[in-house]
């Protein structure tokens, strides 16, 4: 009886330690779901916010055209008003052949009678007649100038203050798309502290790797990777990888610039991030999920390997209970 007992409490034992692990597991699931889903909605709303704002700084921009396409037609007008030769020229120009014929006629009214001497009078008295009328028109072309250079100056104005705000909405969305692919590529460790900061965290495995410039591949974590270049100049490099059987090449890829690669054996994909570019060497690290889905299916099973093993030491003492009576 007691050994049946041993037995029923052992199984029972196993059983419960099999649903404490189902349990587990179906929580991780559904709370890497959650994340998932909550990942994927704040990336599509980030991503309408850009367009939102890409749209805004292309009105700005159509905006900008239209003033600069006022500002040169303004600009053309002035220069046309600028140009025209004004109207007061030819008069001018006119003025000198009225004295020579007064003097001309002077001298022959002169030989002929002393009576016409009054004709010099009347040829005199238009001249002055004319000197207003340039006066009086002179401010009329003053004051249309005026207006054209303050029309001018308030295009300026609106101009600058357009640029100004497409300025502003230019940065505002950089900033914004920078803060997205911050937000979907995750943390990037830049040092090997802050990767160990990362590894602490148990959501993904990390494998540091030092590759120099050659042709052979080597494995690291669970892709194998080739360095072919590495500019330390401009702080780039070129890779190559296998991944599923197939040579893929990656060129001109900057410092910290993380590589996002998706396996058909992962359910997520595979980060490479290279935080420090020498002379035909690279270091960095790999980041790969934690758990395949494989292991994952295999673990939700029936015949979980960790919780049997645990399982006999717990039971140990109890064959040593019949060899009591024998003593």
């Amino acid at each position: 009886m007691e050994e049946y007992r041993e037995s029923n409490h052992e199984e029972n034992g196993r059983l419960d330690a099999r649903a404490d692990t189902n349990r587990l597991l179906v929580a991780a699931a559904v709370a890497l779901f959650g994340i998932a889903a909550v990942a994927f909605a704040y990336g599509y709303h980030q991503q309408s916010v850009a367009r939102q704002l890409s749209a805004q700084a292309a009105a700005a921009s159509a905006a900008v055209n239209q003033m600069q396409g006022q500002v040169n037609a303004l600009t053309a007008k002035l220069n046309e008003q600028l140009a025209s030769p004004s109207p007061t020229e030819p008069r001018a120009a006119a003025t000198p052949p009225s004295a020579e014929a007064a003097s001309e006629s002077a001298s022959e009214v002169s030989t002929k009678a002393p009576e016409p001497l009054s004709t010099p009078a009347p040829s005199a008295k238009p001249a002055p007649a004319k000197r207003h009328a340039v006066k009086r028109r002179a401010p009329a072309v003053d004051k249309k100038y005026e207006q054209l250079q303050a029309q001018l100056a308030e295009q300026e104005k609106q101009l600058k203050e357009t640029q100004d705000e497409v300025a502003k909405d230019r940065s505002d969305l950089e900033g914004t798309i920078h803060s997205t692919r911050d937000d979907l590529n995750g943390s990037i460790a830049k040092t090997h502290g802050e990767l160990v900061a990362l590894e602490k965290r148990g959501e993904r495995s990390y494998f540091e790797f030092d590759l120099s410039r050659a042709k052979q591949f080597q494995r690291v974590g669970p892709i194998t990777v080739s360095l072919r270049k590495a500019d330390t100049k401009h702080k780039s490099y070129d890779i190559a990888m296998i991944v599923d059987d197939n040579e893929l090449q990656k060129k001109k890829v900057n410092l910290y610039e993380p590589i996002w690669i998706h396996t058909e054996t992962d359910s997520q994909p595979v980060q490479i991030v290279v935080n420090r570019i020498d002379k035909d060497a690279i270091h960095g690290y790999i980041s790969a999920p934690k758990y395949k889905p494989s292991e994952l299916a295999a673990a939700g099973s029936a015949s979980v390997t960790p919780v049997t093993a645990k399982t006999p030491p717990a039971s140990a003492p109890n064959p040593q209970q019949p060899e009591q009576p024998q003593q």
